[in-house]
């Protein structure tokens, strides 16, 4: 039951949080150099950190403000170690698609993901010092994948290079270890990175550049509007949420604090923190375009059907509930296989916190002191299963009705339920209490 002194502090609390977290779910502001006269307008889009769906998320709504602005030329400045392999194929249709000229500018490294990504623009410049390759394709627990995948992503880095009419077999090296270009330093056995000069060799860099200036002046755009797009707060916290490593410690954290939420008294942190962790999990989801409204309504469905679960018996609603709960995070994750380990940690976490508190504080405390009934009846209250008239013993009386074995008696005017001892005894004869076991009361004739 909810305290009466904390329910406006943490409704406040959980109200404001909601209410912060959905207003900056809005695009930022552009930032715009001033205009130097030349006409022409240079989107300058940052491609920074892991690849992923939250990173996808923005290329996405900064080209398109790109495209509807009617931008003459769009810069991916690239400084990224990789990331996941379908994030890295959205990205690569993305750029793919643009009818604007697009230029890659690796200021730091391009790998993995990355340098799939940075193959698809039209032009790629190096920063000095700058890498880009070593895509291979590995597990997220540091594994080689399966020679399935390897294929396929072999295959892509091949067809990203031939989009951009570059040498494919550079974008092979990079993907496969068993291509043996040891000319680059990369004998088989190793995956190829190329540097500044050898990219400018092979055709997969136009040139080598020292910074953003020098690069505009090379492209004939010096004197363009330059306007630098950066991601919202909304999608920085989208970009952290659906990271791969945050999704399970959030669910974890959920499950957690809603366990030990029911072994407290009223509503108070355990539980303020568990539905949090929850909201900011489908938050971070909604603003990675991962997960639609049908999946909320699933999760507040699911959480309905587990509150009427306390008030209605029989279990099917809470298991309903807890299923629809479930299927709401399978579809909100990109990924099956990452979700169900997600959702098999903060199980096991679950699982253990329960055990653990049910040893130590048992079934008495919290939400379960209102569902669980403690009530007894005690002799020592003055309530007895059964009263053990050892009175009646040899008591003489009349049988009222016939005894086959069981019937009634009368005794001293009191009707009284007998059993004969195993004989029959007819209707109007004399019996005598001769035993009395509990409610039994053995009868002889007479």
């Amino acid at each position: 039951m909810l305290s009466g002194k904390r329910i406006p502090f943490y409704i406040l609390m959980i109200a404001a949080i909601i209410l912060s977290l959905f207003t900056f779910t809005g695009k930022s502001a552009p930032v715009e150099a001033a205009d130097q006269g030349g006409g022409k307008t240079v989107y300058v889009i940052p491609i920074e950190r892991e690849v992923e769906r939250g990173l996808e998320a923005f290329l996405s709504r900064a080209t398109a403000e790109a495209a509807e602005a009617g931008a003459d030329h769009i810069i991916f400045e690239i400084d990224t170690p990789g990331g996941r392999v379908d994030s890295a194929g959205q990205i690569g249709s993305l750029i793919q698609s643009l009818e604007i000229p697009t230029t890659a500018f690796i200021v730091n490294e391009a790998l993995s993901a990355g340098s799939y990504i940075a193959l698809f623009s039209d032009t790629i410049y190096f920063k000095p010092h700058a890498t880009m390759g070593a895509s291979g394709v590995i597990n997220s627990d540091g594994t080689a994948a399966d020679a399935k995948a390897q294929s396929a992503w072999l295959e892509q880095m091949r067809s990203a290079a031939e989009s951009t009419g570059r040498d494919p077999l550079y974008a092979a090296a990079m993907a496969d270890s068993s291509v043996d270009l040891p000319e680059f330093d990369a004998p088989e056995g190793k995956f190829l990175t190329l540097g500044p000069e050898d990219a400018v060799e092979i055709g997969y860099s136009e040139g080598i550049i020292k910074d953003r200036v020098e690069l505009l002046y090379e492209l004939g755009l010096s004197e363009a509007t330059i306007i630098e797009t950066e991601p919202s707060f909304a999608e920085e916290v989208a970009r952290f949420l659906t990271n791969p490593i945050v999704i399970p410690i959030l669910l974890s954290v959920a499950s957690l604090g809603l366990v030990v939420e029911l072994y407290s008294p009223g509503f108070g942190v355990p539980g303020t923190m568990g539905i949090i962790a929850l909201l900011l999990f489908f938050y971070g989801h909604i603003v990675a375009g991962l997960a639609g409204m049908e999946a909320v309504v699933l999760l507040i469905l699911g959480i309905i059907l587990i509150a009427a679960e306390f008030f209605v018996p029989g279990g099917i609603i809470g298991l309903l509930g807890v299923g629809a709960i479930i299927g709401s995070l399978f579809m909100s994750g990109y990924d099956l296989g990452h979700m169900s380990m997600s959702i098999g940690i903060a199980f096991l976490v679950t699982v253990v916190a329960a055990v653990i508190l049910f040893r130590r504080i048992g079934m008495d405390k919290g939400v379960f002191r209102h569902i669980i009934l403690k009530d007894s009846t005690t002799t020592e209250q003055g309530y007895v299963s059964s009263v053990n008239r050892l009175e009646l013993i040899g008591l003489e009386g009349m049988s009222v009705t016939s005894l086959r074995p069981s019937g009634i008696g009368v005794f001293d005017g009191e009707r009284i339920d007998v059993v004969s001892e195993g004989g029959f005894i007819e209707k109007e004869k004399s019996i005598k209490v001769v035993k009395v076991e509990g409610v039994r009361v053995v009868v002889r004739e007479l």
